[in-house]
């Protein structure tokens, strides 16, 4: 594939990041499975206090968020800047540093949350030096994307490349306040900040971790792979626009909607909640944007797994930010806080829209990146479809019935004020769902391996499923 100089892409970048994402996804997702197995059946830590729940769970947040999706937003977005720019990428070596210094912060998370070296921050746990290494990873990685968009060939910034570039600046900015500490040693700092401003700013973060990193970001790659698989224009080029101006408006102020009923001022906790429901407006814009690109198209549905990926992962988009703004207004949290549902509501957006949506552009990618015809195996990818369609749906359904159960049974009191239950009763109450949100676990962990292995099959240029050679140059 060549620009329009007639100059090859620089792809060799986009490939290490494609591979990085389907390892990490693997890695990621088994360490998923492992800690959902210990809440089922604690004896599973073994008594070791590196395999621990409390040390083990950061490692799969920062496997499947930053190693997983981190990898698949950082390659993506280096593919489709080339691409919808016409130009090839800038600074090439400046693109491998972003990729071996990235690849450098997970082996040190995947080092030192286990040891039990950690701020203790959500999504933020990594210790000052890794934090500073990953500041300086994300401003080369910033000057690589816009110094490629200053030179682009085409007349216009294609939509895909503003949510890229929103993801990539507010990123930067919520990473270097919140990880503003006191380092006390090589291993161990405290927060610059205190009390309730501690706890302001790290959701600040936190909930816009969510916002920037993955849906800003994903939506930057659904804008893309959406149009390129089904193969028509995005159904509204100014619906696109408008999303993105409105999300971004927005999404900053949501984060105090984490903090219902604490010692932050209320004020601030109502501002939350109000602009978490008006989220609702943006989202599902975007999300009616991309499914509406199929019009026309919607037999396709019936053939193309990948598109089947993409536009279920639309479904689960929309899904989430429906429940979120839901879950933000007080009288809702007051049930939902701190129970099953959060995480319920969380993989919804993490295995139903983050991954799908990402299974399926490398799907798009992977045969473009290595010459191939396609992918080694369609039938493998329309496994893939449905064991993370069912995996997903089993996670979830299984997390709101025991997180409703929960909040239920939290509130239930005696005639005399006293407690119903006691907190050994309801969490027994809870380990069947916990089996089942395992066994979806698992389901959509054999996804991700299959989908590893095509992928695997596909790169070395295996003869596909129809017992052709799998190689265009060869085949030319």
């Amino acid at each position: 594939m060549r620009d329009g100089n007639g100059t090859p892409y620089h792809y060799r970048v986009v490939r290490h990041f494609t591979v990085a994402t389907v390892v990490g996804g693997v890695v990621g997702m088994l360490v998923g499975v492992w800690i959902a197995a210990q809440l089922a059946w604690p004896a599973l830590n073994f008594n070791l206090p590196w395999l621990s729940f409390g040390r083990l769970r950061p490692l799969h947040t920062n496997a499947v968020i930053f190693a997983f999706g981190g990898c698949a937003l950082i390659g993506t977005s280096l593919y489709v800047v080339q691409r919808t720019c016409e130009t090839r990428l800038a600074f090439p070596r400046l693109a491998a540093f972003v990729f071996w210094g990235y690849q450098a912060v997970i082996v040190l998370a995947a080092i030192t949350l286990p040891l039990g070296f950690t701020s203790t921050k959500e999504y933020a746990e990594l210790e000052w030096p890794i934090d500073i290494l990953l500041a300086v990873v994300w401003v080369a990685y910033a000057v690589v994307f816009f110094a490629t968009i200053a030179r682009r060939r085409t007349s216009h910034i294609y939509v895909a490349n503003w949510f890229y570039g929103a993801f990539i600046i507010t990123i930067a900015l919520l990473h270097i306040v919140n990880s503003a500490a006191i380092p006390v040693s090589l291993t161990k700092s405290y927060s610059a900040y205190g009390g309730a401003i501690d706890a302001m700013v790290q959701w600040w973060y936190g909930h816009n971790a969510v916002g920037f990193f993955l849906t800003a970001g994903f939506l930057g790659m659904m804008y893309y792979y959406v149009p390129v698989q089904a193969q028509r224009p995005i159904y509204s080029y100014r619906l696109s626009i408008v999303h993105f101006w409105a999300l971004i408006a927005v999404y900053m102020w949501a984060g105090p909607h984490h903090l219902h009923y604490s010692s932050l001022p209320d004020w601030a906790q109502s501002v939350g909640m109000v602009v978490s429901i008006v989220l609702l407006a943006p989202s599902w814009g975007g999300m009616i944007n991309g499914v509406m690109t199929l019009s026309g198209a919607w037999h396709k549905l019936r053939t193309d797994p990948i598109i089947r990926f993409l536009i279920v992962a639309l479904s689960f988009y929309g899904m989430s930010t429906f429940e979120g703004p839901m879950m933000s207004i007080k009288t809702v949290n007051a049930l939902s806080h701190n129970t099953d549902w959060t995480i319920g509501h969380v993989h919804s957006g993490a295995l139903g829209w983050v991954a799908m949506i990402t299974f399926g552009a490398v799907y798009v990618m992977t045969p473009r990146l290595f010459d191939r015809r396609r992918m080694f195996s369609v039938g493998w990818i329309n496994v893939h479809f449905w064991l993370s369609t069912i995996g997903t749906v089993l996670y979830i359904a299984a997390m709101w019935v025991s997180g409703i159960m929960q909040g239920l049974m939290w509130r239930a009191v005696n005639d005399d004020g006293t407690l119903t239950y006691n907190f050994i009763q309801e969490l027994s109450e809870r380990q069947p769902f916990y089996i089942v949100r395992l066994l979806g676990g698992v389901i959509f962990l054999a996804g991700t391996l299959l989908m590893a292995v095509n992928v695997w099959r596909t790169v070395r240029g295996d003869r596909d499923d129809n017992g052709d050679l799998n190689v265009l140059r060869e085949a030319a």
